[in-house]
This record gives structure tokens, sequence and C-alpha cells, in this order.
């Protein structure tokens, strides 16, 4: 079938490391922005007119800037066909040095279009954590001394969003250092008893931390199905494998804040020795 196709300028900043998410009244996405594609300066937040891109119509787009202070942030992606509430801004998250951060990005497309940025506010019950390898560089590979880079600094895309019917969900993971290892942090935010992830801070419904072995596990992705069951699929390797992909998974009436059953999607046939470490 046809589609469309649309481009944005902003001018000399370089938007890197961009991340996008579906929302009922716009796609969402999020850049680091790089002044000439030297200097940071900050996190760029940006909705475009999705009911204009539908049709191939002229398509605005409004955006808002977080100071130096924050990066990466996450926009949330719709997953499902229940929609979140009327008119619920996009939903972000961040970390800092050691929480989780929320924000909210309302859009209204009347007139010229605006957009405005609210956050961050500290989710409260969340478990401190420490970045793996101090959020850069240090999984290592079998026969390099060649390590990879954690990416271990940011929340890992998506920020999976499903409306459950009973509660809204925000799932999101990142990698974490635990026992001398890296591991996949991973959350499950709910909506505030008699609110809405819209109207109240979201809380913590269950979190946890997986690294069930020895070898380090990062650069997760994490979804939610329909009746509520998780799964995360997720990188792994140490001194004695090659960097291989992996996914872990929980039932929705298993207990709260546990994540097991480990399983292979591909075992790794090589290790990177190239002179980057991604």
């Amino acid at each position: 079938g046809t589609y469309y196709r649309y481009s944005y300028s902003y001018g000399t900043d370089f938007n890197d490391y961009p991340k996008m998410g579906v929302w009922p009244n716009a796609y969402y996405i999020t850049y680091n922005i790089f002044r000439n594609g030297s200097t940071f300066r900050g996190n760029k937040v940006c909705a475009f007119e999705r009911s204009q891109m539908l049709v191939g119509a002229t398509a605005r787009q409004v955006c808002a800037q977080t100071s130096r202070s924050y990066h990466s942030l996450l926009p949330a992606d719709l997953e499902g066909t229940t929609l979140p509430p009327t008119n619920s801004p996009n939903f972000l998250l961040s970390i800092g040095t050691s929480t989780l951060q929320y924000w909210k990005f309302t859009v209204n497309w009347a007139g010229s279009g605006s957009g405005t940025l609210t956050g961050p506010t500290t989710i409260s019950g969340a478990a401190t954590f420490s970045r793996a390898c101090s959020g850069g560089t240090c999984i290592p590979q079998q026969g390099t001394t060649r390590t990879l880079d954690s990416l271990g600094d940011r929340l890992m895309y998506r920020l999976s969003y499903r409306n459950l019917g009973t509660r809204e969900a925000l799932l999101v993971n990142h990698s974490v250092a635990t026992g001398g290892v890296s591991g996949i942090r991973w959350y499950e935010l709910s909506n505030a008893t008699g609110q809405t992830i819209s109207s109240a801070t979201p809380v913590v419904r269950q979190q946890g931390t997986f690294s069930p072995s020895s070898e380090y596990r990062w650069m997760g992705s994490a979804a939610m199905d329909n009746n509520g069951g998780i799964a995360v699929g997720y990188n792994v390797s140490s001194s004695s494998i090659k960097p291989s992909i992996r996914y872990a998974y929980r039932g929705p009436n298993d207990t709260l804040g546990t994540m097991g059953n480990e399983a292979s999607i591909l075992v790794g046939p090589g290790s990177h020795t190239g002179t980057l470490s991604r």
C-alpha cells in the first residue's frame, strides 16, 4: 500500500539517540540534543501531528526541551487496542543517578499548537540501584579483552504502556550492577488507587532485578501481553561465552517481583573485536 514520509529540521542541532512512541493524539519522539554535534544541550521531546500524517496532510510538530541535567527520556508507547483515558498526556520516564523519574508531555493542537513538559517527579517506592559498569563500558566477552558498553546510564527502549481495564501499566527496564556483574532491573508501574497515571504520579506495582547466574545481562527490551504477562529479551555475555540473546518471562499470576524461566534466542557466533565498544 501507500505511505507518507515526513522530515523535520532541528537546525544545527544534532538530534541523537531518537526514541519513539505511538499515542492517540500524536507520535512522540525524544532526542539527546547536541549543539553543532558536539555540546550536549539536554533532551528534546517532540510530538508529531498524527491525525494529519495518517492522511498525508501537512503535519506540525511541537517540542519542549529539558535542561542539560537530563537525557535519554523514553516516551510511552501504546500496547494493545484499549486506549488510555481520554486526553491523557504522553508519559515519559528517565533515570537519575539512582532514581526512576516520571514526566508528562501535554500537547494541544488547537491554534498554532503547543506542548508543555512537566517533571521530573521521583517515583516513590522504586528501589535504588547502581548503574551497570557505572554507566559505561565493562561487559566482558569470550576470547578478547575488548569489553562492551553497558548503556547503563539510560532506560532501555520501549516504555510499554498497556490499559488492562482494571489498571494502567507502564513497563520498562535498564541495566544495573548486581553481584559483581550486570543484571536487568525491570519495573511495572501502575496508577495510584482511585487515580489515573495522568492525574497522579504512578506507583510501583512490582519490580525486580533479573540476574540468575554469573553472566552479564544488559540492554533489555520488555513488553506486556493483554493478560498482564511480561517478557524481557536481553543480551548476555561473559569471559566464557560470546555475546548472545536470551529472554525471561513471568505469568500474570506469578508472585509479584519474580522473573524466571530463562530461554535462549540466539547463541552468539562471535565476539566483537573492533575499535568501538557497542
